[in-house]
């Protein structure tokens, strides 16, 4: 790294440092927010309220008695719990305020030994995290509407999906039954599967209507679906999952997000485990990359001849199908940062 760029990261740095001095730990639960500040290493204020835009006012009206005056110099931080923090998001970003959303587990490991819970001490930790990483904020970049569309369209498909294999799984599995309480099955099931499947299609035409009528979300879209393997469903998750490539801008990152990158597990002389991926992962984005790591191994002559060598090499069958995955992000990745489809005769030319 050149003299110019280290200097450059020290200085954003340190302006990071210099610029909070009061940071929001937020603990958010169905009917409650609880809202613990510290300033300086030191709570200095606590207050829960309820989980509403009504009770979210009333905790910025507390700050400003306080003599938080300049929300500049605050930064919000919680833990991403999905619905439950709906309000309190939307509420922040409209007033541009800046928020730091932080997966759970990535608090719940930096703080050591803790023993004991509850909402209040939880609302401190969150705050505590905050303080002690202020060289390390990462603020949210919130999604574009069309995304959220995608994301919410996304869940209501793998419900109904999720509802056809319950009440179809009788059928897979009908040698076991009598063929009258097949057949009986079938006359109480076929509306609501027909209803269901119906459903289905109206959501993925939903999802196909907002990718063609957006620009950038179709631009993306054909990108990614460019690459052998690569479906409209995976294509619209890892869309949806990367936020249109704003939040994880590599496919490494995004790899090890999926849960496809395995990691040593070596200690010393006495510990020499097999290399395995990690189970802190997505794991829908893994079962959709796994699909499209199958098809692409069955339509693509090149995956099917580099399984087939692998696996003459004596490598396991998981591991190999586990390496496609990889391939195929990186795939993905490197159209999306040199904006052009894949091509299979594509030659790289050193710069």
């Amino acid at each position: 790294m050149c003299l110019e760029s280290l200097t450059h990261l020290l200085a954003v740095k340190n302006n990071i440092m210099q610029n909070y001095q009061h940071f929001v730990g937020i603990d958010v639960s169905k009917d409650t927010l609880d809202y613990a500040v510290v300033c300086d290493g030191i709570q200095a204020f606590y207050l829960q309220t309820e989980n509403t835009i009504i009770g979210i006012k009333t905790f910025i009206k507390a700050l400003k008695k306080i003599g938080v005056l300049n929300f500049k110099d605050v930064v919000f931080c919680m833990e991403h719990t999905g619905i439950y923090c709906h309000h309190l998001v939307s509420y922040l970003t409209s007033s541009q305020y800046d928020l730091w959303l932080e997966s759970p587990v990535q608090i719940k490991k930096s703080l050591g030994i803790q023993r004991g819970k509850n909402d209040k001490v939880d609302a401190k930790r969150i705050a505590m995290y905050a303080f002690k990483n202020r060289d390390a904020v990462s603020l949210w970049q919130p999604p574009r509407k069309e995304i959220l569309k995608l994301k919410h369209l996304s869940s209501v498909r793998n419900r109904i999906i999720k509802t056809i294999g319950i009440l179809s799984k009788i059928f897979i599995e009908k040698s076991f039954y009598d063929t009258e309480l097949i057949q009986m099955t079938k006359t109480n099931t076929r509306a609501s599967l027909k209803a269901l499947k119906e459903d289905l299609e109206r959501t993925n035409n939903a999802i196909n209507e907002i990718i063609k009528n957006d620009e950038q979300l179709n631009h993306l879209f054909n990108l990614v679906s460019s690459v052998d393997g690569i479906g409209a469903v995976s294509a619209t998750q890892i869309i949806i999952a990367t936020n249109e490539f704003k939040t994880i801008t590599t496919g490494k990152k995004f790899a090890c997000y999926c849960g496809v990158v395995p990691f040593e597990h070596q200690s010393g002389s006495s510990v020499r485990g097999k290399s395995r991926v990690s189970k802190m992962a997505n794991m829908n984005l893994k079962k959709c990359l796994h699909m499209a790591a199958l098809s692409a191994m069955h339509y693509s002559v090149e995956m099917q001849d580099f399984f087939n060598r692998k696996v003459a090499e004596g490598k396991n069958k998981m591991s190999v199908i586990n390496a496609v995955r990889n391939k195929l992000i990186l795939r993905v990745f490197a159209c999306v940062r040199d904006n052009r489809p894949y091509s299979k005769d594509y030659v790289y030319l050193a710069r």
